[in-house]
């Protein structure tokens, strides 16, 4: 068929409602796949890892400085247990996050 009229091939005729559709089709399954859960959305991931991190840093920081300041009530040792144990809570917390940010994007768990 050579001629772009009724019945004319859609392959090759550069329509531009076509290419919109197209573009529009693609831009659905991208969302649908994310929806799903089977891709995952580069901005999400980040947003998550952040969480991770934030949530790392300050669950260590505080369970540390609770126990440090547990043993200082319990033994007498103030300030020293709270001192030590926000130390210790501090390298936990690096460790964590050293770990968590470490992981390539294809490693499970990741």
């Amino acid at each position: 068929m050579a001629e772009n009229g009724p019945g004319g091939d859609f392959h090759d005729a550069g329509d531009p409602r076509l290419n919109q559709l197209d573009e529009r089709l693609r831009q659905a399954r991208r969302d649908e796949a994310v929806r799903q859960g089977t891709v995952r959305d580069e901005s999400e991931a980040g947003y998550q890892l952040g969480n991770r991190v934030l949530a790392a840093l300050i669950g260590s920081l505080v369970g540390s400085a609770l126990i440090g300041w547990l043993i200082d009530r319990w033994f007498g040792t103030a300030p020293w247990g709270l001192i030590v144990m926000l130390f210790l809570g501090i390298a936990v917390a690096f460790r964590q996050i050293i770990r968590l940010t470490s992981k390539r994007p294809g490693d499970p768990g990741a």
